[in-house]
């Protein structure tokens, strides 16, 4: 019988053999980009007309032999709903079902675990708080995994060498049921060993493990390397790492600048979900992030499912995962709002480049007929310096709104600055309140989840 402790060493073996490759692609010409593409979307249709059920009905007609691009964006869409209702019949391999897979997740806990020895799988309660499972199999986890570190290791190459090896902090999720959280288990060497620290636990301990471990990288959730940020500030947090990767949340302007305040060193924001692994990663020699456009096929739309062009802001974005075979998703629908740029990136990359994500189209709150973006209420927050985290909950009438401050804050000025933003866009009668916290509520994986819409 297999041990968990020889899987990952195989895995290890496989990631580091392909290595290689993954990082060269990040310098792929644009007609390679799309050769590569067009390649692996044709693959991928014909393992999903053949061993997916619900997509043999969905793709009925569709020649894999021709299918480009241009022909992908004339299939129908998936949803989250799509994917919960169908999930048995998404799958390619028989053995997996939703109760397997469910009754995995449900006995991890915070050690990695692989399922029948060949599949992994994760758990998203997503921004909007709609649980999502996802399952990979070997290969495709070895492109999570790459697909997610590549600019990382990348980076680590170029910098002189150190007397030990790196260690990595992860200040995130401390279930194994995250891809952040099981990927860097099953992958973890000497040559980068990583520290975990569940974001959920108290402040304190986490600045007491990264004084300890005085990590080269330091990585985590926005908001909580935004804690992190006013601990060293404050100087109790005594560390230099020599990256920060800011992962999960959007990475809002004011945290950036608090990170860079803080430590001297590239910031890189690492956009990705459950659904696909890494989307896009920013590279610190220009503005924007690169889509991961050798693992993935993203479509900007607007809230009509039509595409925008670069410059302006997309509602949703159409996604298809070109290397998981196991739960093929093709047109799977994110509501993440982005902005494609037109400019190509000083780095020479012939990935196109989006703005740094900075919310969600679910985030909008709808009174009525009156669409409230989230930046209505993030642009006061923002200007408070003395507030590290909040959360703004719809009222029927406006809103409710939690901070979580390390200094003295003028709450009933920002009480009156956000009551007169929503009057002035045409709330009768706002009712505004806020309130400072100890704590911010957090979602189960360790998410700060900002806006919470009624129902």
């Amino acid at each position: 019988m297999t041990t968990y402790e020889q899987l990952p060493q195989r895995h290890v073996q496989d990631a580091m053999a392909k290595v290689g490759e993954l990082i060269g692609r990040i310098d792929w010409p644009a007609d390679r980009l799309a050769a590569h593409r067009q390649h692996s979307l044709r693959q991928l249709v014909r393992t999903a007309q053949a061993a997916s059920p619900w997509h043999r009905k969905r793709l009925a007609g569709v020649d894999p032999d021709t299918l480009d691009e241009q022909g992908l964006r004339e299939l129908p869409t998936m949803t989250k709903d799509d994917l919960v209702a169908n999930f048995d019949e998404i799958l390619t391999d028989d053995r997996l079902r939703l109760d397997v897979v469910e009754a995995h997740l449900d006995g991890l806990g915070q050690r990695d675990a692989y399922l029948l020895d060949r599949y992994h799988a994760v758990a998203s309660g997503g921004s909007t708080g709609r649980r999502g499972v996802f399952v990979y199999d070997w290969d495709a986890w070895t492109l999570v995994y790459l697909g997610l570190s590549r600019h990382l290791l990348r980076a680590l190459m170029s910098l002189p060498p150190q007397t030990a090896p790196p260690v990595m902090a992860i200040v995130a999720a401390g279930n194994a049921t995250h891809m952040t959280n099981s990927s860097t288990q099953t992958f973890s060497t000497p040559a980068l060993a990583t520290r975990r620290f569940p974001v959920t636990v108290a402040a304190e301990q986490i600045v007491a493990g990264l004084n300890d471990c005085q990590p080269a990288v330091l990585a985590g959730y926005a908001s909580a390397l935004h804690l992190l940020a006013h601990e060293a500030e404050a100087g109790r947090l005594r560390i230099a790492p020599r990256q920060v990767i800011s992962t999960s949340e959007p990475l809002l302007p004011e945290i950036r600048q608090a990170l860079e305040q803080a430590w001297p060193v590239p910031v890189l924001n690492y956009y990705a979900c459950s659904e696909t692994g890494a989307l896009a990663i920013s590279c610190a020699q220009g503005l924007g992030m690169h889509l991961a456009e050798d693992l993935v096929i993203v479509e900007p739309v607007d809230e009509h499912g039509q595409p925008v062009p670069p410059g302006a802001r997309a509602a949703k974005l159409y996604v298809t995962n070109l290397f998981n075979h196991t739960l093929p998703l093709l047109r799977y629908e994110l509501t993440d709002e982005v902005t494609l740029l037109g400019e190509p990136c000083p780095c020479g990359s012939a990935q196109r480049l989006i703005a740094d994500p900075l919310g969600r189209l679910d985030d909008s709150f709808r009174y009525g007929g009156l669409v409230v973006h989230p930046h209505v209420f993030r642009s006061p927050l923002a200007r408070q310096r003395a507030v590290v985290e909040y959360q703004v909950r719809q009222t029927p009438g406006g809103a409710a709104v939690t901070v979580h401050c390390d200094g003295p804050a003028d709450l009933p000025a920002l009480q009156a600055e956000l009551t007169e933003g929503l009057a002035r866009l045409g709330l009768d009668r706002p009712e505004v309140s806020v309130h400072a916290v100890d704590q911010v509520d957090r979602q189960a994986t360790g998410k700060l989840r900002r806006f919470v819409p009624c129902g």
